[in-house]
């Protein structure tokens, strides 16, 4: 039985190791205020040592001068192999690029803007195959047109999939907060989908709803259902007004001066 053999660690050459000045003179050639300390020696193979100085320049935190050196067997005289700048374990790094096209989300589409769709895009397919929606293949075939892609079948379990979990669906904080009962697919205002997607979705059509005009799952609901109903409030029975005489104080009002009894004759005006 053999035993694996494992790769023996490069022995730091020393004469290597102390030609910190050689390896600083290779990086101020060009500007020594861009050096820093010098921060560690590692041994990359035999007499092959790769020397580490702290990068100065503005804007790469974290990120060192690398400067590799060796000697020849017997020779005490060392050489620049080649002199790098590389991140350090915290250097600030530009995030990984990304084609355009995927970092678009949605709503950054504005007016004016154009999206070229690829031409291998999964989510759509020629219009002259079949596009597993019987609904659209029978239109299709009886107007005797068809469009140049179509969805695929991917292309609208993706939708439907986004749809679902997004603001339109059950999950939604309007949804989730309206009445049990008050789901979209039982709703007068609710206009289904054509083909396959018409299991799931439709579009509201109530112009009170807070979806008016989207797209929503059978399964998501709001306050506005058309057969949500408020019950009417219990009037509240008048109670006749009782008033208790044992409690009035009897008293005599004087008559003003001038005043007439109603007995006596109404005075003159002095015209006939």
């Amino acid at each position: 039985m053999t035993r694996p053999v494992s790769a023996r660690a490069a022995r730091l050459d020393q004469v290597c190791a102390a030609a910190v000045e050689v390896a600083r003179a290779g990086i101020t050639e060009v500007d020594a205020t861009e050096v820093g300390e010098h921060l560690q020696a590692v041994a990359e193979g035999d007499r092959l040592v790769t020397h580490y100085f702290e990068c100065l320049l503005a804007g790469y935190r974290g990120w060192r001068w690398a400067v590799t050196v060796t000697r020849v067997p017997r020779s005490r005289t060392v050489t620049i192999c080649e002199t790098v700048l590389l991140p350090g374990p915290d250097a600030l790094l530009a995030p990984g690029w990304l084609p355009w096209q995927e970092r678009l989300k949605p709503g950054d589409l504005g007016p004016g803007d154009l999206l070229p769709t690829p031409a291998d895009d999964d989510r759509l397919a020629p219009g002259y195959l079949l596009s597993d929606d019987p609904a659209v293949e029978e239109t299709a075939w009886e107007l005797g047109l068809g469009r140049a892609r179509v969805l695929s079948r991917e292309g609208r379990a993706e939708a439907a999939q986004r749809w679902y979990d997004g603001d339109h669906g059950p999950s939604a904080p309007i949804s989730t907060s309206a009445p049990a009962a008050a789901r979209c697919g039982t709703c007068g205002f609710y206009l289904p989908l054509a083909g396959q997607l018409r299991q799931c979705f439709g579009v509201c059509g109530n112009f009170y709803a807070p979806d008016d005009g989207r797209v929503v799952s059978t399964d998501h609901g709001c306050g506005a259902h058309s057969e949500t109903l408020v019950e009417a409030e219990t009037a509240v029975e008048e109670v006749p007004a009782v008033y208790d005489d044992s409690a009035v104080e009897p008293m005599s009002v004087s008559r003003a001066p001038g005043s007439v009894e109603s007995g006596e004759p109404a005075e003159p005006y002095g015209h006939s």
